[in-house]
């Protein structure tokens, strides 16, 4: 049975896209109807060519579908407004934002090297920063006025990490934006709400992960008995998207299998 056409002649911009969470993000939202999709991906030989192959692949499995992609680091200001304006140019209008984009290298936290802190807070907390405020303004802009902003922060906005003391801020930090965000642009009909994925088997953690007993000690902290998939990611996201959750905003929905609540 087809699933509903919840985002039915929406034009999706998702930053991140080539892999992981955003790229089954692209997937689902082609799949629940969005006609354009504006795909960021950062650019080099191996995200250029995960974002030729899913381009073919929503193109040829979604017809009513049309993907233009775009290139650039995220870190950058100007790789946000270059999104927009090729996204505009297309499509004429943006009615989803989806700031996926970000990085997260494991790093002791006494010896870490003020450059990977830079880096991580430039590419998750600036380029989140960047690309939202670049949309907002999209949104307001535009006829009919309005859309809905989705931050994809992290269960580390909550908790903390022995390795992850430089990107747990950022996610807090993405989370927070998502709600003042929502108070700053309601008046414009944007919504901005976060979700936060537990520990999901991206390209992100699979060095972390590669260590079969703590991998098996995360499968165990879990109330549902398994690590999370993008897929998972990608149901809450085409939910906030659409106008089903059109009175939802400034808030969070974390998705991580039961892990926060597991204490025992």
């Amino acid at each position: 049975m087809e699933s509903p056409a919840l985002l039915a002649k929406k034009i999706v911009c998702i930053t991140g896209a080539s892999r992981g969470i955003g790229r089954a993000c692209a997937l689902e939202c082609a799949r629940h109807g969005a006609t354009g999709l504006i795909l960021h991906y950062y650019g080099d030989e191996a995200t250029t060519k995960e974002i030729q192959s899913l381009k073919d692949e929503i193109e040829s499995l979604h017809t009513h579908s049309k993907v233009v992609a775009v290139p650039g680091d995220i870190a950058h200001r100007e790789t946000s407004q270059k999104i927009v304006l090729e996204g505009v140019k297309v499509f004429n209008r943006i009615d989803v934002l989806v700031s996926n984009a970000g990085i997260c290298p494991f790093s002791e936290f006494l010896s870490m090297p003020a450059e990977v802190w830079e880096r991580t807070r430039q590419v998750n907390l600036d380029g989140s920063f960047y690309i939202t405020q670049a949309v907002a303004n999209q949104m307001k802009d535009q006829t009919p006025q309005g859309g809905s902003i989705i931050g994809i922060s992290s269960i580390s906005a909550l908790v903390g990490g022995e390795y992850q003391v430089h990107y747990t801020p950022t996610k807090a930090g993405i989370l927070s934006l998502m709600q003042s965000a929502a108070v700053a642009l309601g008046k414009y009909n944007i919504r901005a709400n976060a979700v936060l994925p537990g520990t999901i088997e991206t390209d992100i953690n699979k060095d972390d992960l590669a260590d079969a007993a703590k991998r098996e000690g995360m499968v165990k902290r879990t109330a549902l008995g398994r690590l999370g998939k993008p897929d998972d990611i990608a149901g809450p996201v085409v939910f906030l998207a659409s106008d089903l959750s059109r009175y939802v905003t400034g808030g969070q929905v974390l998705v991580d299998g039961g892990l926060f609540v597991n204490l025992q």
